[in-house]
């Protein structure tokens, strides 16, 4: 959270005084915590920041969804573990498909969450993004960087990023829409029927179908 400037403003000296005497000193461990800490916290921000870069940059100049889905990809595949994200959309399913579906699977979901991207923010869309300084502890294990994007950075739906450390650094697993609405869970009640109905191939094809549609302008 960022300093409340109008409190440093109004504040009077003794207060101010009597704020910093109250502070116990920071000890060799409590600095060290910090230390560790902070890396983190900036390490969990980073692909977001990417992300948001990109989709500021392709509704700026990306004049068609297909030069902004070639813009923005470099930023999904940094920020995003797809495979994870897709797994758990999936289910249990997920354990029973042969490594040939999977593949196929990833390679449509990956162009389908690019695609829907692209097609969300296009010239015109002007929308900003605002990106809190602090991550915050997961329940469930690991960080979530807090977010807007809206017309104002005073007027924004918050976006929530459920990040997960691995191999490949921090990226995201899970995306809350107004702050409580998975998008996993969201996506495993999409797919749950095009999935029972056609199986892998049936949903690969229902997101290939999206993401054409996506990409039309």
């Amino acid at each position: 959270m960022t300093m409340n400037s109008r409190f440093a403003q109004t504040a009077t000296l003794s207060l101010l005084t009597a704020c910093l005497l109250a502070v116990p000193p920071v000890t060799a461990a409590h600095a060290q915590t910090a230390a560790a800490e902070a890396p983190n916290t900036a390490s969990a921000i980073a692909p977001i920041q990417g992300l948001y870069d990109a989709l500021k940059s392709a509704q700026t100049t990306g004049k068609t969804a297909q030069q902004r889905a070639t813009m923005i990809a470099p930023a999904i595949d940094r920020a995003f573990d797809l495979e994870a994200i897709l797994r758990r959309s999936v289910g249990i399913r997920y354990n029973n498909l042969s490594p040939d579906d999977r593949t196929h699977l990833l390679g449509s979901f990956r162009q389908f969450t690019i695609a829907r991207y692209a097609s969300s923010f296009k010239p015109g869309s002007n929308a900003v993004f605002v990106i809190k300084p602090q991550t915050r502890s997961n329940p469930t294990g690991g960080q979530i960087v807090d977010t807007t994007i809206g017309a104002s950075a005073d007027n924004g739906t918050p976006i929530d990023y459920i990040m997960t450390s691995g191999a490949s650094g921090w990226r995201v697993t899970d995306i809350l829409l107004d702050a409580h609405i998975s998008q996993v869970a969201a996506q495993r009640a999409d797919f749950g029927g095009t999935l029972s109905k056609g199986g892998a191939k049936g949903l690969a094809d229902m997101l290939d179908q999206k993401t054409t549609q996506f990409l039309h302008d």
